[in-house]
């Protein structure tokens, strides 16, 4: 059994860790083994404690074997983003200037999942202060797809999507401001969910009252997906956004059936999007496939006019709130293209941010009266499969230049301006075997059924299965 345990899933190791088939130090040991064999391939995990890891391990099985009350994911390895501040464990952001940060408490999603009994393993690679959806950064370097190495893993959550897919972990926590859960997911052929703000709530947290970046959970499957978001959504005080409703509501199967769902399905929102051909071509069929789960298929999409201007004008507002003292003292340690968004932030006048908030609210009105007509828009997680691991950003699309390395995310970050929950489930490869995610995005708070919708998705197509080359061995 010790050799398939990191490829259970993160509920089948809950159940073997819970009946004493298998013990957390054997679960955490063979994906500590994984970690040796394959991470030097990926570059996936950073900051690795192998001896702090069993310790707990060892600790788990001893709280199990007392007969204590355990939580929900007792005993399971994690990884936790290394944007994610962790209690006496080194948090870098992927920056020079944090290289040797360790902090002295846990944030409110790793607080949460200390709670429910996860093994802290290390930390999962990250672009610079989480910037751009290509996951490079000057103190530990680039991580890889696992489908290839010479690709992209996507962003920032890359390297937690490369572990997932490379089973050195079974479950990864990411955030996902303009497609950083998503985009990862969509090149890893792994599950990515961007919950509603709110629905995990985040602290500490400079711009409290934002509801741009969201944290949320990353999974091999949707199931996985869902146990762990059981842990880590539910109130919280310390942050204003937080919703009421516990994380408990995600408990349980997620067989649904689907008989009669509305769905709106679009490849390019109406031709506003570019999008690779390769793409196109993996996520035609998808339409097909939600028509046979009981689907009513429609080509249809939502009025996202202004998406841009509110998530751009937003996004360097918030970026010259989190970085600007440090753009002052250290310029020349942070890297152009984050300068470049922190001095657009500070260009901004009251009227651009009254104006994008003004845009904000007549965008989700529009797309709130949208989704009275349909239960479920799909549409491409990612403009472009994996792209060559060497560039910073893809520089075009199907001979279309893109002028900024925010272009090529349109079709994650204009979701991201809705403030609607969407998921990005494995929906395919190109002939070269680069993975593409589908992403079916939702109502607003609708993370339930959206789930539902994922899982029944996967379940029809089954590319989770299909495992990169270096996972096999």
């Amino acid at each position: 059994m010790s050799d398939s345990l990191c490829h259970r899933t993160a509920g089948e190791l809950v159940a073997l860790i819970r009946t004493r088939e298998a013990s957390a130090r054997e679960v955490v040991q063979v994906h500590l083994e994984q970690i040796e064999r394959l991470n030097p391939e990926v570059n996936a995990l950073v900051s690795v404690d192998p001896e702090r890891a069993l310790a707990a391990a060892a600790e788990a099985d001893e709280r199990l074997a007392s007969g204590a009350e355990v939580g929900p994911l007792h005993g399971l390895p994690i990884a936790h983003k290394d944007t994610h501040d962790t209690a006496g464990i080194r948090t870098t952001y992927g920056s020079p200037l944090l290289a040797d940060n360790v902090p002295d408490r846990d944030e409110l999603v790793v607080e949460r999942l200390k709670a429910a009994g996860t093994v802290v393993v290390g930390k999962t690679n990250v672009p610079e202060f989480a910037a751009g959806s290509h996951t490079f950064n000057p103190v530990f370097g680039t991580t890889a797809n696992p489908y290839a190495r010479d690709r992209s893993a996507g962003g920032s959550s890359g390297g937690a999507a490369a572990a997932l897919a490379c089973r050195m972990q079974p479950l990864a926590d990411g955030s996902d401001m303009g497609g950083s859960l998503r985009n990862p997911a969509s090149f890893n052929n792994v599950v990515g969910l961007r919950p509603a703000p709110g629905r995990v709530p985040t602290w500490p947290d400079a711009a409290a009252w934002s509801t741009l970046s969201v944290q949320g959970p990353m999974a091999r499957t949707v199931s996985d997906a869902a146990l762990m978001l059981s842990v880590i959504a539910g109130p919280d005080d310390r942050s204003p956004l937080s919703i009421s409703e516990p994380g408990s509501v995600f408990d349980g199967p997620l067989d649904s059936d689907l008989s009669g769902l509305r769905v709106a399905f679009s490849l390019d929102l109406g031709g506003d999007l570019v999008v690779d051909p390769q793409v196109r071509a993996v996520l035609e069929p998808t339409a097909q496939v939600l028509a046979d789960l009981g689907g009513a298929v429609e080509e249809a999409w939502p009025d996202l006019t202004g998406a841009d201007e509110v998530f751009r004008t937003l996004r360097a507002w918030q970026f010259e709130l989190a970085l600007g003292e440090l753009r002052d003292a250290h310029p020349e340690r942070i890297k152009p293209s984050l300068r470049d968004n922190i001095d657009a932030g500070r260009a901004l006048t009251g009227a651009d941010v009254g104006r994008a908030e003004r845009l904000h609210t007549e965008l989700y009105h529009r797309v709130r009266e949208f989704f009275t007509r349909y239960d479920v828009l799909a549409l491409p997680v990612s403009q472009v499969p994996p792209f060559d691991v060497e560039l910073e950003f893809p520089t075009e699309i199907g001979g279309v230049a893109m002028s900024s390395y925010l272009d090529w995310m349109r079709s994650a970050y204009w979701i991201s301006a809705t403030g609607c929950p969407a998921i990005s489930v494995p929906a395919g490869f190109t002939p070269e075997g680069l993975p593409v995610g589908l992403q079916l995005v939702g109502p607003h708070r609708s993370e339930r059924r959206l789930l539902e919708i994922a899982h029944a998705f996967e379940h029809a197509t089954q590319h989770v299965t299909t495992l990169p080359a270096v996972a096999t061995r």
